[in-house]
């Protein structure tokens, strides 16, 4: 039986009458489904900044969202204030282009007029739900695009979480999955758990297990040999920023997985929205890379997995050179190298 898109979780919801804004508060999966509603500048810079809210494409219709039910709770929001957020929330993360890309559409519409007060919130509402919008969209035409690579009884590894719980919509390295699924084809996944903070494990089997999708869970270590066994047909990931050049930023461990496709003969394929492009960034290199707190690998939880003082490396990303990468999958079609990107 085909699968049913209705089933596919939704990170978050946007309520236009109300101007509020629900996440779905993914440091809580598998163990709760907990939503939040974010209603402050402060609460939305927290839930990105602590990955409650997380994936490039939905923390940049988050930060448009949120900015918008803030403001519309303020008193007396000003285009000062409204100025400030903006740059706040632009600064949340750095490596993911979408938040930033998000950010900039916002402040275009108030660099575009003089309205103030009610008008200027209706304006940025606007756009807000435009980005919403785009973002569902850029999605299926990704899933459209990508299913097509996607054979009958395909085991596809994925890494990380590039699904619903990263988009507005139903995912970017996802999407060919649920789309092939939709479309009466037997697909099965391999999720690798992804340390430090179990993205894999604790969010993608989550997503796809309540979307019906067969998924396997393995630790990143063992994809390798999973690869050499002939359990895997391809790997599909999502990516957080492109390079011009096809070099690609995506969670940390998806070079390792590239360099085993390669050794394997398997296609490596890279699904992300083109407003993960950043024509700017000419090579991989000039991607800035988020390092984060120690303890998310010293820790789970209350449980020390390290020495307390032990020096802890801990890049939330790596970059996946062009030359690995067998097509990049957007919402503008199938690219494959040699990749040139431009604005």
């Amino acid at each position: 039986m085909p699968l049913s898109l209705h089933h596919v979780p939704r990170a978050l919801t946007w309520h236009p009458e109300t101007r509020t804004l629900r996440i779905i508060d993914q440091r809580r999966l598998p163990e709760a489904l907990v939503e939040r509603e974010l209603c402050t500048i402060d609460e939305v810079d927290d839930a990105i900044r602590t990955l409650a809210v997380r994936g490039a494409p939905a923390i940049g219709v988050a930060a448009a969202l949120g900015l918008v039910a803030s403001a519309a709770r303020e008193a007396h929001p000003t285009r000062a204030s409204i100025i400030a957020a903006i740059a706040r929330l632009a600064r949340s993360r750095p490596t993911a282009v979408n938040l930033p890309w998000a950010m900039a559409r916002m402040r275009q519409v108030i660099d575009a007029g003089d309205a103030d007060g009610a008008l200027l919130l209706d304006a940025l509402a606007a756009e807000a739900a435009r980005i919403l919008a785009e973002d569902i969209a850029m999605c299926e035409a990704i899933g459209r695009h990508g299913a097509a690579l996607l054979a009958d009884e395909a085991c596809v590894l994925t890494h990380c979480n590039a699904g619903a719980l990263a988009t507005a919509g139903i995912g970017t390295a996802l999407a060919p999955v649920y789309a092939a699924m939709a479309e009466g084809r037997r697909v099965e996944v391999i999720a690798c758990e992804t340390r430090p903070l179990l993205q894999g494990s604790r969010i993608t089997a989550w997503e796809l297990q309540r979307a019906g999708v067969p998924v396997t869970v393995c630790t990143d270590s063992m994809a390798a040999s999973l690869m050499r066994d002939g359990r895997v047909d391809c790997v599909l990931v999502g990516a957080d920023r492109i390079a011009s050049n096809g070099d690609t930023a995506n969670k940390i461990g998806t070079y390792s997985h590239a360099v085993a496709a390669r050794h394997h003969a398997l296609p490596f394929y890279v699904a992300a929205p083109s407003s993960s492009i950043d024509a700017a960034a000419p090579r991989g290199s000039a991607i800035v890379i988020e390092q984060r707190d120690a303890d998310e690998v010293r820790r789970v939880g209350d449980r020390a997995l390290a020495p307390a003082d032990v020096r802890v490396h801990n890049p939330a990303f790596d970059v996946t050179p062009a030359e690995l990468v067998t097509a990049i999958i957007t919402d503008r079609g199938i690219r494959r190298p040699p990749f040139r990107f431009t604005a």
